[in-house]
């Protein structure tokens, strides 16, 4: 569901990868995994699992894995997992869904994870109350952790993660069950974070980036948002924490999985089917 290369990826050649893992063959209860290799003449080699839930967390649903990964200055790698359509589980500490996680590259915990020595907690957790963060992305410049997040009905986010936080999946939201039930009377309530923007109806956020290229200097530092419903990118302006606005850069023929800045400073946006690389227009 992610592919990622090592910060020091020109030394290590380390690929990170995120998938949905069977517990057993190929059908029945699956959980998000992470794992490592290296690839040599077209093989994965010096494979390693990073994560892997407990057997008693695999659940039987097939939706709503998250699974996006990212990297901050540090090197420490970020990863995040849907509430697997068990909307309660988000807020558990004690269970794996409906969060953000933090580990070091070779797997192991940090020690300053803000549930680390918490009974009945995983130490893995960074953020809680996630519903299906299908956007991760950590901004260099500014040094904070940005995630888009699948609302129900209405109330896709765009979140600034932070350590211990909890976002409030499913006590608050601004979206409503599918078929047009109330989900909660609350949009905000104490100890539970407001999304820095919301929206309602649902764009169905997919991939997020951080712009850094040079081919298009105005819009260094903003984010990159893709929008599965609209099948179209926006970029998204933030400062301190704060959203400012957005506007739409791109109009696909399909839904947006993912968005890159590429090393020559183009943009590259996935399709179903297809690679778009995005370059400024020649007059």
């Amino acid at each position: 569901m992610d592919v990622a290369l090592d910060p020091d990826y020109p030394d290590n050649k380390w690929v990170y990868l995120s998938f949905s893992h069977p517990l057993e063959g190929s059908s029945g209860p699956s959980m998000t995994k992470i794992v490592r290799g290296r690839i040599v003449n077209g093989a994965w080699i010096s494979g390693q699992t990073l994560f892997q839930a407990d057997s008693e967390d695999y659940v039987d649903t097939g939706f709503h894995y998250g699974s996006r990964i990212t990297f901050d200055d540090a090197g420490r790698l970020y990863f995040s997992i849907g509430d697997r359509g068990l909307k309660e589980q988000a807020q558990d500490l004690s269970l794996p869904n409906g969060k953000v996680h933090r580990i070091n590259r070779d797997g192991s915990i940090p020690e300053d994870n803000p549930f680390v020595g918490q009974e009945n907690a995983a130490p893995t957790i960074y953020s809680y109350g996630n519903r299906n963060p299908q956007g991760l992305i950590w901004h260099p410049a500014s040094g904070e952790l940005w995630s888009t997040e699948h609302g129900p009905r209405g109330g896709d986010e765009l979140n600034l993660i932070e350590s211990g936080k909890n976002y409030g999946w499913p006590d608050i939201s601004y979206g409503i069950n599918y078929n047009g039930t109330i989900l909660t009377e609350y949009t905000a309530l104490p100890g539970m974070e407001q999304p820095a923007s919301h929206w309602t109806p649902s764009i169905a956020v997919c991939g997020l980036d951080v712009y850094t290229g040079d081919m298009f200097p105005e819009w260094k530092g903003r984010l990159l948002v893709g929008s599965l419903a609209y099948e179209s990118l926006r970029l998204v302006e933030v400062k301190d924490g704060k959203y400012l606005g957005e506007s739409e850069i791109l109009k696909a023929e399909g839904r947006i999985r993912d968005v890159t800045t590429g090393p020559d400073g183009a943009i590259y946006v996935a399709l179903p089917d297809s690679i778009i690389r995005m370059t400024p227009a020649v007059d």
